[in-house]
């Protein structure tokens, strides 16, 4: 089963999509399988992390702002290079285990749409098999 869904972000942060998920995977039936979740664009990324304490967030974008800062010397004419390195860095897609209908995700464990060039709408795809 395939689920398409949209999004409209602030300028950069992660949005908790993991209710989102949790639809799909009921809507489909299925029990025992995989949910594949996939971004199609190039500034923006899925990740599963913390969801207990909110500050993990922001110093997950703390450090990718000091790992990837935005510089003088990049050439890409929409100016948002660093943003198309977080999101090579954090990855467009992620697998969870689906078993007994249920996502198998760890006690603190959520799924997030990472956005380092918004705001915008964005739309992001799951796949359950």
């Amino acid at each position: 089963m395939f689920y398409e869904f949209k999004l409209s972000t602030d300028k950069q942060g992660f949005s908790n999509i993991t209710k989102y998920l949790n639809q799909a995977v009921g809507k489909s039936g299925v029990k025992d399988g995989l949910c594949v979740v996939f971004c199609p664009h190039t500034t923006a990324g899925i990740t599963i992390n913390e969801n207990a304490d909110p500050d993990v967030v922001r110093d997950m974008l703390l450090g990718l702002d000091k790992a990837y800062p935005d510089r003088a010397e990049f050439r890409h004419m929409e100016g948002n290079s660093a943003a198309h390195l977080k999101a090579t860095a954090v990855g467009s897609s992620v697998n969870v285990i689906i078993s007994d209908g249920r996502l198998l995700l760890g006690t603190w464990q959520s799924v997030y749409f990472c956005e380092f060039d918004g705001p915008r709408n964005r739309t992001f795809y799951v796949k359950v098999l």
